[in-house]
């Protein structure tokens, strides 16, 4: 079922976030020592503060602010948290974020309504195949949403595609909640093991941590990889701990749906002005009924475009557009400004390529470097050819690239300290 808000009209929708606005500024102006101190140091007025478009009169929050002031952002007492949560930090230390009864609450509600959007409804059995520990929030709130929609979940956890198989066998789920390229594991894993899969229960997959859609929201390399072989509907959904909501795709495929009633959305320029309708720029949040911790004009860090023409399924709601690459990610190489999303893209339009890790470093003439590292069936000098040329041909440039092998990569890749695989790693000095 949509919430109504979602389904109001554009001009009703920026009246109610309004009206949530002024209730949160005067929530963290007394309970947050961060805002109260950020607020009496700049002379702001919160009571000045009455549209969407005022908020450009508030300083914006960054990660290095939670990371410096992580306890002052706290706003209830210590015996109020119910469950602590940690995301990594951008200066080293994790960032813990607390989260109170009702904080819990409204994470289920928000993962309740994100996984209707994509279409799983009570009497559906999902299949959990992220960890729901470490202090991990997308895991517990996967969780939580899917109980209170009174839908079945199967908590597998991470990896072993044998497992995951046995279960799928065993329990029938519908739909599968998972990293997208552990699927191309479970279809490798099905084929050498003669399971039909594409005569299983299985569905649907709500698919964490990797995009599916290029900007124009066809299918990228990783997803034709995958629905080539496996004929299952993928939903791409975006979410960070943070934010402790969800943006998630509906069976049109055309974005993920933001829910006006749990968070605020601004995209940025390099100032901290709103972009123009159509623009890309850094996502930044304000987040509305949450109690422990909540975050005013906070900088993800995620470089998006916005997408406000209707949607088919009915929602009125904006839609938050595949990320174009991490802000600090950005790399300036041989002239051309490059993501690393771009690049997986291109190495995953390649069957032969088992895995890869991309590199960045900064040279003696301190400009980025890129070496990406492979390990492929057959390593031969005319794939490393085509893989080049490839490159140039997509990205106008070739960065340099080595063989190596699986053995090699897959600890480098799958670090047990890391909730998910890891592909891309920044050493430069200073990073952009």
């Amino acid at each position: 079922m949509i919430p109504k808000i979602e389904i109001a009209t554009t001009a009703e929708i920026k009246s109610f976030q309004e009206q949530k606005l002024a209730e949160l500024l005067r929530y963290v102006n007394v309970n947050s020592p961060f805002y109260s101190s950020l607020f009496s140091k700049n002379n702001i007025d919160i009571t000045s503060i009455k549209t969407i478009e005022d908020l450009t009169q508030l300083p914006v929050t960054t990660k290095e602010d939670l990371q410096k002031h992580n306890d002052d952002f706290l706003c209830v007492p210590a015996h109020k948290i119910i469950d602590y949560a940690t995301t990594s930090g951008t200066l080293g230390d994790p960032v813990t974020f607390g989260l109170t009864d009702s904080d819990l609450d409204r994470l289920a509600y928000n993962e309740a309504i994100s996984f209707d959007c994509a279409g799983i409804k009570e009497g559906d059995i999902v299949q959990l195949m992220t960890t729901i520990d470490r202090r991990f929030m997308a895991g517990l709130a996967y969780f939580l949403g899917l109980r209170k929609m009174k839908v079945g979940v199967i908590r597998v956890g991470a990896g072993i595609p044998e497992l995951q198989w046995d279960s799928i066998l065993k329990y029938k789920p519908t739909y599968l909640i998972t990293v997208p390229s552990f699927l191309l594991k479970m279809i490798e894993y099905a084929e050498n093991h003669n399971i039909d899969f594409n005569n299983s229960s299985v569905k649907g997959a709500i698919c964490i941590g990797e995009s599916l859609r290029n900007q124009d929201f066809t299918m990228n390399a990783l997803s034709k990889k995958i629905s080539d072989k496996w004929k299952i509907k993928l939903f791409s959904t975006y979410a960070s701990t943070e934010m402790s909501t969800a943006f998630t795709e509906c069976e049109h495929g055309v974005g993920g749906h933001h829910h006006p009633e749990l968070i605020i959305v601004e995209v940025l320029d390099e100032n901290n002005n709103p972009v123009k309708n159509g623009e890309s720029g850094e996502l930044t949040f304000t987040t509305l009924g949450i109690e422990a911790m909540p975050l005013v004009r906070f900088k993800t860090g995620d470089i998006v475009q916005l997408h406000t023409d209707p949607c088919q399924c009915g929602r009125n709601t904006l839609r938050v557009g595949p990320v174009i690459g991490r802000k600090q990610h950005m790399i300036k190489y041989k002239g051309t400004t490059l993501y690393p999303p771009a690049m997986h893209d291109v190495l995953n339009d390649f069957d032969t390529i088992e895995s890869y890790i991309i590199e960045i470093a900064t040279n003696d003439l301190g400009t980025d470097e890129i070496l990406i590292k492979i390990a492929v069936k057959d390593p031969t000098p005319i794939f490393l050819q085509e893989l080049k040329d490839h490159f140039r041909a997509k990205l106008r440039v070739t960065p340099k690239i080595e063989f190596t092998t699986n053995e090699v990569l897959r600890p480098i890749i799958f670090n047990p300290m890391s909730r998910k695989p890891i592909h891309f790693f920044d050493n430069r000095k200073s990073v952009v």
